[in-house]
């Protein structure tokens, strides 16, 4: 009898992973990319994938939000599957952002920045973590946090508005904001963001270009969504009196002015979601990608007709954005199926691209065929 029992469970792992297998395999074929474009699972079971970085021996660290975990995956082979998966931190604060940095992995939660020193070397047993900073909100609406280094060595990271639509009571709310990598010199760079979790760095020009999510309730098409430009601190981006540079906010604007307001560079169709984004600096995809922009567009949870979820190619000319084409689509069906939505993109050493899918839980891998 023991043995019978041992026989069926093992038969019944074998059904398990061809059917997860088989589920991906139904997935990947849904998804449309250019010609010469493939695309693959690259890590699974990563509950909730939000934020992607990279560490100096090609580990792929990932932020969540629902379990309070953060995880690292590591393809040791060299197949193009992560192979190993490991569990960095548990029980975290909605610990959504993820940076690397000489060694060290610094990981955002909401009201907090933690640094794990030395983290390639003990990826089975972290050390505990060192706060460096403990002075954010602790607000959980739009409390979750992307995280960055920037090309001046220092930590970026933005502080949503604790609402929909509101006026906030500290100044720190709806900003975006910098410190050193050991926590101090704090600043605030801007203000008038109600929601941005991506952001990254022009190539040759260094400037910063982040998303930011639209205000709610105002209907299915406005506001839109931005794509925006730090240039200099002191600049506000609107929110909450004036969206997407022309539109005054029916309840708060009062006397101010959109003109007053830096307007975005590029504006997306209303509840697309734009979170990550990466402009593409990497040998392998055709030079026509060559330093222009890819959008992880989470997708609309507040529409009639939902659109998003998908990857969306903003292109660049003479450092200015241009247009917007869809990169990769097919995670929502035509009959308004959702089979995953995307939240993040990283650039490997390889010219690939990783995009990290909270829904599915798992780690797509894009590759140029040449």
């Amino acid at each position: 009898m023991f043995f019978i029992r041992v026989f069926c469970f093992f038969l019944l792992a074998i059904n398990s992973s061809f059917a997860e297998q088989d589920s991906y395999s139904n997935i990947l074929r849904q998804l449309q990319l250019p010609k010469g474009f493939s695309i693959s699972v690259y890590a699974k079971n990563v509950p909730n994938a939000r934020t992607l970085a990279l560490g100096d021996s090609g580990v792929v660290f990932v932020g969540s939000r629902k379990k309070g975990h953060v995880y690292a995956v590591k393809d040791s082979d060299g197949d193009g599957f992560a192979d190993k998966r490991y569990i960095i931190a548990r029980d975290l604060y909605m610990p959504n952002g993820v940076a690397y940095k000489d060694g060290n992995l610094f990981v955002a939660e909401t009201n907090r920045i933690l640094r794990f020193d030395r983290i390639e070397e003990r990826l089975d047993n972290p050390q505990a973590p060192k706060v460096i900073y403990d002075k954010l909100p602790s607000d959980k609406h739009h409390g979750w946090k992307y995280l960055r280094f920037g090309p001046d060595g220092k930590l970026y990271t933005a502080v949503g508005a604790p609402c929909n639509v509101c006026i906030p009571e500290k100044e720190i709310y709806s900003s975006l904001i910098r410190i050193n990598q050991d926590g101090s010199g704090f600043e605030i760079l801007a203000r008038g963001i109600r929601n941005s979790v991506g952001f990254d760095w022009q190539p040759i020009t260094d400037q910063l270009f982040f998303t930011d999510n639209g205000r709610d309730h105002l209907g299915d098409d406005i506001p839109p969504d931005e794509l925006n430009k730090w240039i200099e601190k002191g600049q506000h981006f609107g929110f909450p009196y004036c969206h997407g540079g022309s539109i005054p906010d029916p309840e708060l604007a009062g006397k101010r002015q959109c003109l007053e307001f830096t307007a975005p560079e590029w504006k997306f169709k209303a509840h697309m979601a734009p979170l990550g984004l990466r402009f593409y600096t990497g040998k392998q995809f055709p030079k026509r990608f060559h330093n222009q922009l890819f959008v992880a567009q989470h997708g609309s949870w507040n529409r009639s007709d939902p659109h998003g979820y998908r990857i969306a190619l903003v292109k660049f000319k003479q450092g200015r954005p241009i247009s917007e084409q869809a990169f990769i689509t097919g995670w929502l069906t035509a009959k308004g199926k959702v089979l995953g939505r995307p939240t993040d993109i990283l650039q490997m050493p390889d010219g690939s691209l990783l995009i990290a899918d909270d829904t599915l839980g798992v780690i797509y891998r894009v590759n140029y065929n040449k």
